[in-house]
């Protein structure tokens, strides 16, 4: 009855699990480096020195902490958006800046949010693609800054899109089935092609899940749009990159923001673009 107040909602909403995606965005890469440490140990039969215990760390302890004095952040400064301009982007004990990131994903996060509930309205396609939204923002900041594509987030969505699919949300079962098997096997075939004709790896094992991944929640149909966009962006930007910003062709840049970039504009506007795509290409 009240769709403005329900976007409203939802923008609210957005900002608000946009601070704890930084939350997920910072520890989650630490708390498996944490665990591949442990296995390690435990292979090796090697035992933790006392002072080598460390507290819990998790997405939810230790309390959300200044890097630089080491204060803990109380409610009232965490608030998304609000206590970054109110404390003018700096720390309240020892005043060190904070970075602009925090506030930027709460923003991106409240306005894809947003946006979701503005074009799919007020129903179940709102409900599964906001928290594909969250878990993509994850991805590609995640995959920005550590070259990695975690599957405590890939392969769970991965599930939630075939089963979201199971009762037609975004695509029928079997398109989704094919789709995350034509995901993967795509990806992977072309890693491997690459590496038996350079001798290098051209992408990771995390990108061949998040292909899958988005081939569940929106079929196979969409495939070729989203690796097309991506390879668009990728283009674009590394060129971009190389010329600009004098970056090293042989550092390699991440290809998961691109998937991400381009699986959330084929979930919005994938059907768009195939139709024009269809209604210019074919003559008269």
């Amino acid at each position: 009855m009240y769709p403005v107040a329900f976007v409203i909602f939802m923008a609210i909403l957005g900002l608000i699990i946009g601070s704890f995606l930084n939350v997920v965005i910072y520890r989650l890469p630490r708390m498996m480096e944490r665990e591949w440490h442990t296995q390690c140990k435990e292979l090796l039969n090697f035992q933790d020195k006392p002072e080598e215990i460390h507290e819990s760390f998790n997405l939810v302890t230790p309390r959300s902490r200044c890097p630089q004095c080491n204060h803990k952040i109380s409610a009232l400064d965490n608030i998304p958006v609000i206590s970054y301009l109110l404390l003018k982007g700096k720390c309240r004990v020892c005043n060190s800046s904070i970075s602009l990131r925090y506030p930027l994903v709460e923003t991106i996060s409240g306005i894809l949010t947003a946006y979701i509930a503005w074009h799919f309205g007020y129903s179940v396609q709102t409900l599964f693609a906001v928290p594909l939204t969250w878990a993509l923002i994850c991805l590609c900041m995640i995959d920005i800054d550590r070259q990695i594509l975690p599957d405590d987030i890939t392969l769970p969505f991965l599930w939630l899109g075939l089963a979201c699919n199971m009762s037609g949300v975004f695509t029928d079962v079997y398109s989704s089935l094919i789709g995350a098997m034509a995901g993967y096997s795509v990806l992977w075939s072309m890693f491997i092609a690459f590496k038996l004709a350079t001798g290098k790896e051209g992408m990771g094992y995390g990108d061949f899940k998040l292909f899958a991944m988005l081939g569940a929640w929106l079929g196979w149909q969409m495939l070729p749009l989203i690796i097309l966009l991506s390879s668009m962006l990728g283009a674009v930007i590394g060129i971009s990159l190389i010329l600009f910003r004098k970056h090293d062709k042989n550092i390699p840049i991440p290809f998961g923001p691109y998937l991400v970039i381009s699986g959330w504009i084929a979930m919005i506007w994938g059907d768009a673009i195939v139709a024009a795509y269809w209604s210019w290409g074919l003559p008269g």
